[in-house]
């Protein structure tokens, strides 16, 4: 019988800027889609809200298309741009805070990833920085309509780059504007500004590609213009992983010292979190040492960090297998609650977990272990209902 590990660090307080948070779990974003032409359907406050009434501290919310015209794929992409879509994301601000959670939207540009299915704006042409789709960097998932020829990706110019970091500053502004807590720039997964990053994909040869210090300068430049204009007061986020949608196995950093010329800059240009996406937290980042991703991005750089990655399941990417309070899920939080005493990073994201329990973090809290659902991949279906079963 596996004892019960003490988690008494993960429901500690955590106040960094604009963020006041009661503990420190987080809803790790995940894409719902529920928002059709854009707009968040009235039951998303809903869903949001119950995670934070069930004890979750900060909700960062699914990938919301910046306001760019091709930005990202589907119809039913909310959109954080548009009188609709904010009055909508106002209100699921303020259902959340009603709760007692703290909100903060995820701004997202999906790049070449629109040409899985782009149903929005669809003949407009997806772009991405060399003119490279998943496929070319080896990606092995079908096309929406293996029979339809889809053109590649157009290459980005300077006009297109320019628009694109101003359409993140703009989504920073108005998550502020809006009453969210902060704002996160997603940067990870092989989208847009990790395809500038990734040597891969990124064959430039002019002042945003070639030398690492220019494949990162998008996102540093996001990140310096979103700080001079939401002041500094207001929480900045910004997502980054080594592996992509095309390659699990990727690496945007091969050691510690050229993670930290990716990070470094990043920091210096106002990041406050670090959100290091991670398919396993419990796994080590670099030979000699246990920090895992967030735990580097912390050492690295000083700034606080989020990590995430099969939190409270029965094993990696678990499909809902077992017990839910079986030895493996005690033994998963235990490493967990190891690493958050030692200081390897500051906040814990779950995802799946939380899809099946909303109120995973309170009945996690008071150690009913068995009154939480395992993980079942219908909470993936396309009903909200489905997400609370």
């Amino acid at each position: 019988m596996t004892s019960t590990p003490d988690l008494s660090a993960l429901f500690s307080p955590f106040a960094l800027k604009s963020l006041r948070l009661r503990n420190r779990i987080v809803m790790s974003p995940m894409t719902r889609q529920f928002s059709p032409g854009g707009v968040p359907i009235v039951d998303v406050d809903g869903y949001y809200a119950r995670r934070a009434a069930g004890g979750t501290a900060l909700v960062i919310t699914e990938g919301i298309a910046v306001d760019h015209p091709v930005s990202h794929y589907s119809a039913k992409i909310p959109h954080f741009y548009g009188d609709g879509p904010l009055a909508r994301w106002r209100s699921v601000a303020a259902a959340v805070h009603g709760e007692g959670g703290a909100i903060v939207p995820q701004l997202w540009h999906a790049g070449p990833a629109r040409r899985r299915s782009h149903t929005h704006n669809p003949d407009s042409d997806s772009m991405s920085p060399s003119g490279l789709a998943e496929e070319d960097l080896g990606n092995d998932k079908p096309a929406a309509d293996p029979a339809k020829k889809r053109r590649p990706p157009a290459t980005m110019t300077d006009a297109d780059i320019e628009a694109v970091i101003e359409s993140f500053v703009a989504g920073a502004v108005t998550a502020k504007e809006i009453g969210c807590d902060g704002a996160e720039i997603h940067g990870a997964h092989g989208y847009l500004l990790d395809q500038f990053f990734w040597e891969r994909s990124n064959r430039r040869a002019d002042a945003w590609g070639g030398s690492l210090e220019n494949r990162i300068r998008i996102g540093v430049e996001i990140v310096r213009r979103t700080r001079a204009a939401v002041g500094e007061d207001f929480a900045i986020l910004y997502r980054f992983s080594q592996w992509k949608s095309a390659d699990y196995s990727a690496r945007l950093a091969e050691t510690p010292a050229a993670l930290e010329r990716i990070l470094g800059p990043l920091a210096d240009a106002g990041v406050d979190i670090f959100d290091a996406s991670t398919r396993r937290f419990w796994l080590p980042e670099f030979e000699g040492s246990p920090l895992n991703l967030a735990g580097w991005a912390k050492k690295l750089t000083g700034k606080a960090s989020m990590t995430v990655g099969s939190v409270g399941l029965e094993g990696p990417l678990a499909l809902g297998v077992g017990e839910p309070a079986s030895g493996v899920a005690l033994e998963n939080l235990a490493v967990l609650a190891e690493m958050l005493n030692r200081d390897d990073f500051d906040l814990v994201g779950v995802g799946r977990a939380l899809l099946s329990n909303p109120d995973w973090a309170d009945l996690v809290r008071s150690g009913r272990f068995d009154g939480l659902a395992a993980y079942n991949p219908a909470a993936f279906a396309d009903t909200l209902e489905a997400a609370d079963t």
